[in-house]
């Protein structure tokens, strides 16, 4: 087996940690290009050591001279800066994991792809605001975009061997976040620390709340549509509270495929790593008659408007998945500073999606990535004016 070159992106949040505990199980297989990472120093200079990687990025300024000082003498460059990893990503790679958080993981996604490497896709934001790009860098650079949402891997599972065109409904499912079994009238009260308790996985506070806010599964609605190219209407949201089966793949025989699994990311992280094989992977082994049942649930939009907003945004189309995720980046700032409360996100995207659909600079706008870029601008400029009036 070749040693392969690979690249994190996002090494220090939950999805990068997992995939270093993959790779570090195998060290011999890898060779590591680059890591990156956010405030968390520390961290990324450890696993830049213990890695052996060729260099590491803090994507903030002026914790460059921590990350310098932590990995001085140990062969591994220092960097830091939007700029710095940028380079990163146009450093030839066989594989590389984009899971930045946010919109801020577009563009090293499409450098990597530009360069040819196949793209572990954590980073949902990118599909969701830019799908068309991500698909044209990925066949212009004979890359590959591999999804590691596990819903869009347990999809992308499903399919293999399929015709899409017997597809008939993709069925994506739900925890339903800290707040599932909340009254609908105790949400307005709910605290940031509150929704960043997730029942079943074990993930970041931004994403967490997004899971409680349903915003998380609205963004992997719009990316289903995005990537595999489904209508709108052909693909549904389940709450299961149980997190096994992470999607459901519905053909026009009648027939359902499920993946099933336990909540736990390094199986989707280690199929696309390891893709087009299946190797083993240190995940848990289901009992099934110990499990019992598995338990379904509508999701409600008037509960989780979000999932309605998603839907409008998927019919809308072009800059619209931009502003949506922008001015939901914007919101879930505002809740967790404490600008605005928990059942105020929602309002503040729509009304945001409302006033920008007719912005001239962005109503009929070619699809590229500067307008991507303005689009996404805007929103953020707009939610924060909305959420200080």
């Amino acid at each position: 087996m070749a040693v392969r070159r690979i690249s994190i992106f996002g090494a220090t949040g939950s999805i990068g940690q997992n995939t270093i505990d993959l790779i570090a199980r195998a060290p011999g297989n890898y060779d590591v290009v680059a890591l990156t990472g956010g405030r968390n120093v520390a961290q990324l200079a450890e696993d830049a050591r213990r890695l052996g990687a060729e260099i590491a990025v803090t994507a903030y300024d002026e914790d460059g001279p921590a990350l310098r000082e932590a990995l001085a003498g140990s062969g591994v460059e220092a960097a830091a800066g939007r700029a710095a990893i940028l380079e990163a990503a146009d450093r030839p790679a066989d594989w590389v994991m984009s899971a930045i958080v946010g919109a801020a993981g577009l563009e090293p996604g499409l450098r990597a792809l530009g360069q040819g490497a196949a793209l572990a896709l954590a980073n949902k934001e990118s599909m969701v605001c830019a799908g068309a790009l991500m698909l044209a860098a990925a066949r212009q650079g004979q890359g590959r975009i591999l999804p590691v949402d596990s819903e869009h891997s347990a999809v992308f599972q499903a399919l293999i061997g399929e015709d899409i065109a017997a597809v008939e409904r993709v069925i994506i499912t739900a925890s339903g976040g800290a707040f599932r079994d909340w009254p609908l009238e105790a949400l307005a009260n709910a605290t940031p620390a509150e929704a960043a308790t997730h029942p079943n996985w074990d993930m970041g506070q931004r994403i967490t709340i997004d899971s409680a806010s349903m915003f998380n599964k609205a963004l992997e609605l719009i990316e289903t549509k995005e990537f595999f190219g489904i209508k709108p209407e052909q693909i549904e949201a389940v709450v299961h509270p149980e997190s096994l089966i992470h999607a459901l793949v519905g053909f026009r025989d009648g027939a359902l495929m499920a993946h099933v699994g336990p909540p736990d990311m390094r199986h989707a992280i280690g199929f696309a790593l390891h893709w087009p094989e299946r190797r083993e992977l240190p995940v848990a082994r289901l009992d099934l008659a110990a499990l019992g049942q598995l338990n379904f649930r509508r999701a409600c939009e008037t509960r989780w408007p979000a999932l309605r907003l998603a839907r409008e945004v998927m019919v809308a189309g072009g800059l619209s998945g931009a502003i949506f995720n922008a001015a939901k980046e914007t919101a879930l700032d505002g809740f967790i500073e404490g600008r605005i409360g928990f059942t105020r996100m929602a309002p503040v995207v729509e009304e945001v999606l409302s006033k920008l659909s007719a912005h001239p600079s962005l109503n009929h706008a070619a699809f590229t990535l500067d307008t991507v870029l303005e689009a996404d601008h805007l929103a953020r400029i707009t939610a924060n004016e909305i959420m200080t009036t």
